[in-house]
């Protein structure tokens, strides 16, 4: 039996440590914040009328089979702790210049015959050529990437590759050439950028494999929680603290003691005296456990690339506005948003607010979240991470957060979502917020940046590992959740 600690209760942390405690280790989990959840966060609002509870991470949840396997892994059964729901659409999208819109869902020959009643058959057999690339991408990573520890480059190229394999996945070649090369209504070629988005990265410079994403979503289906996704983190915690994980919040990790390459324990905020651990499990941003937890400047390096961030708006909303559960606004021109978040070095522009961005609304059909009569929208733009950096904006710049957010309430109107007279409140979160209080560096919605190849879930020293968004194998609820997998069974079991 080995003396574990895990750094930090997100999605990823408590995961690991239930995986680990199942097997017979003896686990403890030191979490920063006063709540677990990491950035699977909640905010409750009350007014007059009844309370608004918004979902302030997160707001769907993919691959339902790999949270039924974690469950089932651990002695429990998903459906005894959550109520999923499945949508449909999963997300309707709403195009520049009027015409059509498109909703998105779980079955492909539906889906399909949705793009061709739209956008004309042409459209839709284009969709389906790009369908059938996207299924053999991903056979290929769930076969050999997600569910193994990939290290270095090596392991990857290592890997028993099938010839059909490498030409779909197609090794140099972007997101945005894949769409290009098989998409020739623009409508469904921005419908495909917005995957990058999902992984954090710019569509014209994210690896093509990424079509992976669009596949997971539109195979497996897009589920919500009811009560909201933050339910997630209570279940993950009850089922740690049944099998003995102790779970300590408000407890701030400092320092990794890795003399002479091994871990011996940590070092928390207000205690002289080491915490020792056989093994330790870092739930945090790789660039905060390279810089700050265990110095490491070679992997430090190569953490330069960051991922983008969000701008949030928390709106009551009086009365029925019609829209879907996940209803996307598209902007006129998709590259001007691009170059505003993550700048353009190569024409000396600094990243900045795009000033017609995508907006991303999230407003759950359910009673639980808001009151009768009124609505709970959680509005999502993206944004550059917060920093003073080139690449980065100082969110916390006077007047700016609110500035913004007017705008962004502008930009719906324009696109035929106007709720500026019938808000009863609003709540701004900006990058440096969700920076604060999930220490995500600058507020990057999904960890460190870096294609197909994160940093690794093996540190430098022996007995540590790294779970979460930011190593492999990336960040969203799946694959968070597949790392903890990945990480535990590398650990192995206490017998």
């Amino acid at each position: 039996m080995a003396r574990i600690v895990v750094i930090g209760a997100g999605v990823g942390g408590l995961a690991t440590a239930a995986r680990l405690a199942v097997t017979g280790h003896e686990v403890t989990v030191f979490e920063r914040a006063d709540t677990v959840g990491g950035k699977l966060g909640r905010y409750v609002h009350d007014t007059p009328e009844g309370a608004y509870r918004f979902d302030t991470g997160p707001s769907l949840l993919t691959l339902p089979q790999v949270f039924h396997e974690l469950f089932e892994a651990t002695g429990a059964k998903l459906d005894e702790y959550l109520d999923l729901v499945p949508l449909d659409p999963i997300v309707r999208h709403v195009f520049p210049g009027g015409g059509p819109t498109l909703d998105s869902c779980a079955d492909p020959a539906e889906f399909a015959a949705r793009i061709g009643a739209a956008f004309g058959d042409r459209a839709a057999a284009d969709w389906q050529r790009l369908w059938r690339r996207a299924t053999r991408v991903w056979d290929a990573s769930h076969r050999d990437v997600l569910r193994r520890t990939v290290d270095s480059p090596r392991d990857l190229a290592a890997l028993a590759w099938r010839l059909g394999d490498l030409a779909a996945i197609a090794p140099g070649r972007t997101l945005r050439g894949l769409g290009r090369r098989h998409l020739s209504d623009p409508r469904l070629r921005m419908l495909l950028d917005r995957y990058a988005t999902y992984t954090g990265a710019d569509p014209r410079r994210a690896p093509a494999a990424l079509v992976a994403v669009p596949y997971a979503e539109l195979t497996y289906g897009g589920w919500y929680l009811r009560g909201g996704l933050a339910g997630l983190a209570d279940a993950l915690l009850s089922r740690c603290l049944d099998l003995g994980v102790v779970v300590h919040t408000g407890a701030t990790v400092t320092r990794i003691d890795a003399a002479g390459g091994r871990v011996h324990g940590v070092r928390l905020a207000g205690l002289a005296a080491p915490i020792p651990a056989d093994v330790v499990v870092a739930n945090v941003d790789a660039l905060t456990l390279y810089r700050d937890l265990l110095p490491s400047p070679r992997r430090l390096a190569g953490l330069t690339d960051r991922s983008l961030a969000g701008f949030v708006l928390l709106l009551g909303v009086r009365g029925d506005s019609g829209l879907a559960h996940h209803t996307v606004f598209f902007p006129d021109d998709y590259d001007a948003e691009f170059d505003a978040v993550f700048g353009d070095p190569g024409r000396g522009l600094r990243a900045r607010p795009a000033l017609d961005p995508t907006v991303f609304v999230t407003m759950a059909a359910d009673p639980a979240v808001r009151p009768d009569g009124h609505e709970a929208w959680f509005v999502l733009v993206n944004a550059a991470r917060h920093g003073t950096a080139a690449g980065a904006v100082d969110w916390r710049r006077p007047g700016l957060a609110e500035a913004y957010a007017d705008r962004i309430l502008d930009v719906l109107a324009e696109r035929g979502a106007d709720v500026r007279d019938r808000l009863v409140f609003r709540e701004i979160r900006t990058p440096a917020d969700l920076d604060a209080t999930t220490g995500a560096p600058g507020g990057a919605i999904y960890g460190t940046a870096g294609g197909l190849l994160r940093p690794a879930n093996r540190g430098p020293a022996a007995g540590l590992w790294l779970v979460g968004g930011s190593g492999h194998p990336g960040g969203g609820l799946p694959m968070v959740t597949l790392s903890a997998e990945i990480v535990a069974t590398a650990i192995g079991p206490a017998w």
